[in-house]
């Protein structure tokens, strides 16, 4: 999550073309050899959704969706986060958690699912922009603070936990797919724009299209 705007080599959003378009080319290059049954998770954040309270109270207001292309040149629906980047992460996740379902919907013999990992304070989340002395506290202090208040604060959450909620949700064989599970590794509910397949159709589409206008390494010589 970039704390303000980022550009790549392309001038696409920095948050956007990492968080979405990244793991949506990957997992197409990838899907033609995976053999039948395997899991594929994306992982997503429940912050993409506007109804989501701890997300609104630390200053996110939902996915700014305009288009795929609209979102790679860092623009976002009006009436968004007042911090830089929140809006770059929050809609970048929402496409995340909608390609996760129209892919599970689109290939049945391959299992889409997508967590939420929890908010993981001690991962460096805003890298070098959040400050030196935030920076410390991660470092220092945090650590020792989220395991006392993880029974009393459901979002938060730790590597270690993270990874076994991701694990279980790889290894199952109950050929569970298109569902979102929680920090806890329970099944939950993303915003209403994502459960509505249209979006989630026209979010993969859309993010192919772009995809598409991309030189391959023949094309350029």
């Amino acid at each position: 999550m970039q704390m303000r705007a980022t550009k790549n080599a392309l001038g696409w959003d920095m948050t956007f073309a990492t968080n979405h378009l990244g793991p949506f080319a990957l997992t197409e290059a990838l899907m033609p050899h995976l053999p039948d049954g395997a899991n594929v998770v994306f992982v997503a954040s429940a912050v993409e959704d506007p109804e989501r309270k701890p997300a609104v109270a630390a200053g996110f207001r939902g996915g700014r969706y305009i288009s795929a292309e609209a979102s790679a040149r860092g623009e976002w629906k009006l009436g968004g986060s007042a911090n830089p980047g929140f809006d770059a992460y929050a809609t970048s996740k929402q496409c995340t958690l909608a390609t996760a379902r129209a892919f599970a919907r689109e290939t049945p013999r391959l299992h889409f699912n997508a967590v939420e990992p929890g908010f993981n304070p001690t991962t460096g989340l805003g890298g070098s922009d959040v400050g030196a002395s935030v920076r410390f506290l991660q470092t220092y202090i945090v650590p020792l603070l989220v395991p006392l208040l993880m029974p009393f604060i459901k979002i938060l959450s730790t590597p270690k936990r993270a990874a076994r909620v991701i694990t279980k949700i790889l290894i199952d064989t109950s050929g569970q797919t298109g569902v979102y599970y929680d920090e806890r590794g329970q099944p939950m509910q993303g915003s209403a724009l994502v459960r509505d397949p249209k979006f989630g159709d026209r979010v993969v589409a859309e993010t192919r299209a772009l995809l598409s206008t991309i030189p391959t390494s023949q094309e350029e010589r």
